[in-house]
């Protein structure tokens, strides 16, 4: 059998040049029912885009579309500016999907999982041994890697699938729901993996329930509800969207009605009043506010004990632009 090392960076459409993904308009139909409705995003070079739903918003119809694997109805998707559709073979190259179903096989060991996967994708010997460890190496599993993967533990096992999807070095790494099930230490595991993929210029599309994981990974999150994406932003656009403000809990003593009156006059500020031996105040960016806050107290001679900022989060958002909660 003749070894063909795969082109790993396809010269059609540098991703330095623009955007890594660019799907436009797409829409897709079940028996009349619109799944995707519309849906267009963009991720550029090194960026972290969740996209978040409840379950029959159209993530994965959405991302099905994306890697190439489900024709669409309308649209079009590129990636690393190739056209990505089921015939396009060259082009999904670009694409290294981890399902959120552990696709692996469980009599091999996670080295020769690796390298089974590794040579579906045209990876030469000693190309393929190489990323072998560095995958191994990325996703914690190098002390694991002649364990059979049926002897790994549920997190072990997507940390394994994700090192599969990295294999051959894709433009554009899709993963669907990836710490389904996982207990909370391999979990963190997962996610510092993730972590480390935009610092190395890996574009990435993530999608899950948990608006931690999003908050925490994404530079960028679209929310999908119905078929459509409702909205897309930052988390802090998306917040000022909403209209939704941080909050500033100041705990102390002395003349807080006073504290209360200098932080109403604060930059920012949308109001202040005291509360249960405290203050709360609230403010458009809660960060910039605290040390006016602080100042605040000097000069009212009140004293501060405790002072926390609460954020509003994903959660807030979703609920207030869909109307139910994000696991409805």
């Amino acid at each position: 059998m003749t070894e063909t090392a795969i082109d790993t960076v396809p010269p059609a459409g540098s991703d330095d040049a623009g955007d890594v993904l660019a799907c436009r308009g797409l829409r897709k139909a079940y028996d009349g029912r619109l799944a995707v409705d519309g849906v267009g995003f963009t991720i550029a070079r090194g960026e972290t885009y969740g996209l978040i739903g409840p379950n029959g918003a159209g993530k994965t119809t959405t991302i099905s579309i994306v890697c190439g694997l489900l024709a669409r109805d309308a649209g079009e998707v590129t990636v690393a500016g190739r056209p990505i559709d089921p015939g396009a073979t060259v082009a999904k190259a670009t694409i290294g999907l981890v399902p959120q179903e552990v696709a692996l096989y469980e009599d091999l060991t996670g080295e020769e999982n690796l390298a089974f996967f590794g040579r579906l994708q045209g990876l030469d010997r000693r190309t393929l041994a190489a990323r072998v460890a560095e995958v191994l190496e990325l996703v914690g599993l190098t002390d694991r890697a002649r364990d059979r993967v049926g002897e790994y533990s549920g997190g072990m096992k997507r940390r394994a699938n994700i090192a599969v999807g990295l294999l051959h070095r894709p433009r554009l790494l899709v993963l669907d729901e990836p710490t389904v099930g996982v207990a909370p230490q391999s979990r963190n595991a997962i996610l510092e993996s993730i972590e480390a993929l935009g610092g190395e210029g890996l574009s990435v599309l993530y999608t899950t329930h948990y608006m931690e994981e999003a908050e925490r990974l994404c530079d960028r999150i679209g929310i999908l509800d119905e078929g459509r994406l409702v909205a897309e932003g930052t988390r802090r656009e998306l917040v000022a969207r909403l209209g939704t403000r941080d909050r500033v809990e100041v705990s102390g003593s002395g003349d807080l009605a006073a504290l209360a009156a200098a932080c109403a006059t604060l930059p920012g500020v949308a109001g202040a009043e005291p509360r249960d031996r405290g203050v709360v105040v609230d403010v458009a960016d809660g960060s910039a506010a605290l040390a006016g806050i602080v100042d605040a107290a000097h000069r009212t001679g009140a004293t501060i004990t405790n002072i926390a900022l609460v954020e509003p989060d994903l959660e807030d958002v979703f609920l207030g632009l869909t109307g139910k909660a994000l696991r409805d």
